[in-house]
């Protein structure tokens, strides 16, 4: 469905280094970063796309977090949304919701909600039976 994600980032090392740990918690491999441009890259394992790209804005102007928008990425289990959530708010990230069941979505969704150091909202989540909530 999607060819590539892209994420607008004021500070670009401070967001690779926010975003390295974070993918390589959920397994996704980084295709490429190029710091001079700057801009990186990552793809699922084993995949061409879609890719999740950080870069400073291409017209120059400020950074801004949207209101309303998110990215949600898949985690293989209950126990990768806590790890990649941990993972997060141990690399600068705010927490906006905390690992665990949101039925509201339906019965196996497990999430958690997360911004990274420029305020963009993301997730990470799981749809998989809840076999191993702690």
């Amino acid at each position: 469905m999607f060819s590539h994600i892209f994420m607008s980032v004021s500070d670009f090392d401070r967001a690779f280094n926010f975003y390295r740990p974070l993918m390589n918690s959920l397994g996704v491999e980084l295709r490429f970063c190029d710091h001079e441009k700057p801009w990186a890259g990552w793809h699922s394992a084993g995949k061409e796309r879609p890719f999740f790209v950080i870069c400073k804005p291409h017209n120059g102007q400020p950074h801004h977090a949207g209101n309303g928008q998110m990215v949600a990425f898949a985690a293989t289990s209950q126990a990768a949304v806590r790890a990649t959530h941990q993972v997060a708010l141990e690399n600068g990230g705010t927490c906006e919701g905390p690992p665990g069941l949101r039925p509201q979505y339906h019965a196996n969704f497990y999430g958690a909600y997360f911004r990274d150091p420029d305020g963009n909202k993301l997730c990470v989540a799981c749809h998989a039976l809840p076999v191993d909530i702690p």
